[in-house]
């Protein structure tokens, strides 16, 4: 199930003959590619946003949508829906333009120092800036190698839940070891709306790369039989009638065991692929983009990465952090766009100027 979109918010584009001249594309529609709308339009610079997923959001919608995040500044909970439908509703002012459903497979430097992106639907664009806020790239989560598993793909085997409700009710079988395996196999052990008849939660080993709360509260839950805990691998699988009705797997005593089940969720993490961006001549280390801690600008002039995407000394792959380098992404971008044209640093509390833009009265003080 797609997110809602508020139309009024996000902008898509009409059909256009010719390459789209423009001072900013931004790579990605993510909360940091959202926020990175933000940081330009303060300085009046507009963007156009180019996302391969159909919706804005980027993982936090496609991956954990109900998923509580903690760490957002001033916004003790919220989900990955809520907090992109606030970042739309923060952007609504600037008027960004969004291109769904495509990715960038060309960009290439013209004479007069812009440059002209090509997406895969074949959209051109000629444009001062490029800001890249990929995330971890064009990622695909990583799949159960297990024979005849890969047909029941979207039906009882999933990679990702976008609707927990539906799961409410039904026998599940669970594996991985990191965060997401936890996080969900609780979600769904524990009473709420979302509870299932029955949780079976599987991995390689009795170690997790989990969160040691969300682990001990597995434990907990084992020991008081809400849920279950099995040491081993998905090594086969058996069906009636077209459907999945059981998995087999294998312990680590060597003895394969037939576990019944409605629906699989697998949770191996992504496998993060730059895809075109790999032949974009940018300096990659270890799949990420490195970029200076100034303006967050990589090697190739104009071309600026914020978020996941990015790497520099003591870099940390948070959300807040992404929200950071936009800012100074923005103000490093601004002398392509403004040549000739100081930019000062202005604040939204007390600036006439900023307060037009966002299209906010000035208030007045006594």
């Amino acid at each position: 199930m797609e997110p809602q979109l508020n139309q009024e918010v996000i902008k898509t584009a009409a059909a256009h003959d010719g390459p789209i001249e423009t001072d900013a594309v931004i790579v990605g529609a993510g909360p940091v590619g959202l926020f990175q709308v933000f940081e330009l339009g303060l300085l009046e610079i507009k963007a156009h946003v180019i996302d391969s997923l159909g919706y804005p959001g980027g993982q936090c919608v496609e991956l954990y949508p109900d998923k509580p995040i903690y760490d957002i500044p001033a916004v003790p909970v919220c989900t990955g829906q809520e907090l992109t439908d606030k970042l739309l509703k923060q952007i609504e002012p600037f008027g960004a333009t969004f291109h769904f459903g495509q990715e960038v497979s060309r960009v290439e430097k013209q004479d007069d120092g812009r440059f002209l992106v090509e997406t895969s639907k074949g959209t051109r664009f000629l444009t001062r800036t490029i800001f890249i806020a990929a995330g971890v790239g064009a990622f695909q989560p990583r799949t159960l190698k297990v024979e005849g598993l890969d047909k029941f793909e979207g039906t009882q085997v999933h990679y990702r839940v976008k609707s927990p409700t539906d799961f409410a009710g039904k026998n599940l079988v669970i594996v991985g070891g990191g965060d997401s395996a936890l996080d969900w196999a609780l979600n769904f052990a524990q009473q709420g709306p979302h509870k299932a008849e029955s949780v079976i939660l599987i991995h390689r080993r009795d170690g997790f790369k989990a969160a040691p709360a969300s682990v001990a509260k597995m434990r907990e839950l084992c020991e008081a039989y809400e849920m279950q805990f099995m040491v081993g691998q998905v090594t086969g699988l058996e069906e009636k009638d077209g459907k999945l009705t059981d998995i087999k797997v294998t312990g680590s005593d060597g003895i394969t065991r037939v576990v019944p089940l409605d629906m699989l969720l697998v949770f191996f993490g992504l496998s993060p692929k730059l895809g075109p961006i790999a032949h974009w001549g940018l300096d990659i280390e270890r799949k990420q983009l490195k970029v200076d801690t100034e303006k967050f600008s990589t090697n190739v002039p104009g071309i600026f990465a914020v978020g996941d995407i990015n790497t520099y000394p003591g870099k940390k792959k948070l959300i807040l952090c992404g929200f950071h380098e936009c800012a100074l992404a923005a103000f490093g971008a601004a002398p392509f766009i403004f040549p000739e044209k100081k930019i000062h640093l202005q604040y939204t509390t007390t600036s006439p100027k900023l307060h037009k833009v966002l299209g906010v009265e000035t208030p007045v003080f006594d």
